[in-house]
């Protein structure tokens, strides 16, 4: 039986067969937790149930487009029939804008497919999961967000836009949710080496990557509670220092920070 920190808890990770989410799903499975991975590969999936059953963790990989409400439907009462129910939600699948050209260039296909994946995806999945947590009164959810969320970027609109559609997404939940001790936290890794990032152009010539490892111990910690009290907020785990976040944690609810606002432009704007 597993014995690590999570034993007893059941995780549900999207795009879990490569990157990001695989680790995170592995990860997980080290700490014992039991994961439900979901991803369009079969194959890659159960590449990474593999790795996640020798850490003696109990798993199920379930094909489905996140995209897809029936699919992500059936996928979830899938993780949860052989598992349990879902303890913690990861929301890591997502697209980039396959080229960086301006807006009125892109592929219009592609560029909704991203938002479609980044956006829809993750509302899917919490459609399918939070019914459960709220009758269960607790829960977290982690959906791995990006700096692209806080900044225009003319090049990469696509994925701009729908990343901070979805920190927009966890604000506007995370009152309701936080009426039955449900968490949401966006968490952004940095710039990690990934299969995505490797194809995207900005990215070429990164010297200085940041650490999947340390990504997959931030969403560990997250499993744990260690940042129950940012709920609703960002979190940079390649930038911030996460002991800070939390020792200021009331400080930063009480001052609506970590959040999209609009800014005043003075005192006497009617929008302050």
């Amino acid at each position: 039986m597993p014995t690590g920190s999570l034993a007893g808890q059941v995780a549900l990770v999207t795009g879990a067969g490569r990157g990001i989410g695989r680790e995170i799903a592995i990860g997980l499975a080290a700490e014992g937790m039991a994961v439900g991975l979901v991803g369009r590969n079969h194959a890659t999936l159960v590449d990474t149930l593999r790795q996640c059953v020798r850490h003696g963790a109990r798993g199920v990989a379930v094909s489905a487009d996140v995209t897809r409400p029936g699919a992500v439907r059936e996928a979830v009462r899938a993780v949860q029939r052989d598992l349990g129910p879902v303890d913690l939600l990861v929301n890591n699948a997502g697209q980039v804008d396959r080229e960086e050209v301006p807006v009125w260039e892109t592929d219009p296909n592609q560029w909704w497919q991203v938002v479609e994946t980044n956006l829809r995806g993750p509302y899917n999945l919490l459609r399918s999961v939070l019914p459960g947590m709220v009758e269960r009164g607790g829960g977290r959810v982690v959906n791995l967000n990006s700096g692209f969320a806080l900044r225009p970027d003319g090049r990469y609109t696509a994925y701009a836009t729908s990343k901070g559609a979805l920190l927009q997404l966890s604000d506007n939940i995370a009152d309701s949710l936080a009426a039955h001790h449900v968490v949401v936290l966006d968490i952004s890794p940095g710039a990690v080496q990934t299969e995505m990032t490797a194809g995207m152009p900005m990215f070429r010539d990164m010297k200085a990557w940041g650490s999947i490892p340390y990504m997959v111990a931030v969403t560990v910690d997250a499993a744990r509670g260690r940042f129950d009290a940012l709920h609703g907020r960002f979190i940079h785990a390649g930038r911030d220092n996460l002991e800070e976040l939390v020792d200021r944690a009331e400080q930063i609810r009480e001052s609506d920070a970590r959040t999209l606002r609009l800014r005043p432009y003075g005192e006497d704007d009617p929008m302050d």
